[in-house]
């Protein structure tokens, strides 16, 4: 996530929270699925106008970017208004400074050592087949 330099620990860890628990209630992923990169920008170098796509947007813009193996566009919006749900009562944030992005991988292109993959599923052998059968794509 990019955010603009100068914000706590606090606030970075609680971004970092919201994002995590919104997947792990929206793609239902295990606890200890999770690795966060936060970069802080000086002002300089996080430019836009204060409006753009017709809304007025802050100093306080976050940049949220995802990566994970492919998943059906209702399941990616349930996603990011979950996490801009969270951002927006936890941190009172506002949503028009939530951006979110996602990269989308080939479940091959995954590799962390002693994780487990479902050869059936692509996903971690943890996951509930719930979870997995929200996460197909037709």
């Amino acid at each position: 996530m990019y955010l603009r330099k100068g914000k706590t620990p606090e606030y970075r860890k609680a971004v970092s929270e919201a994002v995590h628990e919104s997947m792990r209630e929206v793609f239902q992923i295990p606890e200890d699925d999770f690795f966060h990169v936060v970069h802080d920008l000086a002002p300089g170098d996080m430019l836009h106008p204060p409006t753009f796509f017709g809304l007025e947007r802050s100093a306080d813009t976050v940049i949220i970017r995802m990566t994970f193996n492919r998943r059906p566009p209702a399941q990616k919006a349930a996603l990011f208004d979950a996490v801009a749900d969270r951002l927006v009562a936890d941190l009172g944030m506002r949503r028009e400074d939530v951006l979110m992005t996602v990269l989308e991988t080939a479940a091959e292109n995954w590799w962390v050592h002693g994780r487990t993959i479902d050869p059936d599923t692509g996903f971690d052998v943890r996951m509930s087949r719930e979870a997995m059968a929200a996460g197909q794509v037709d």
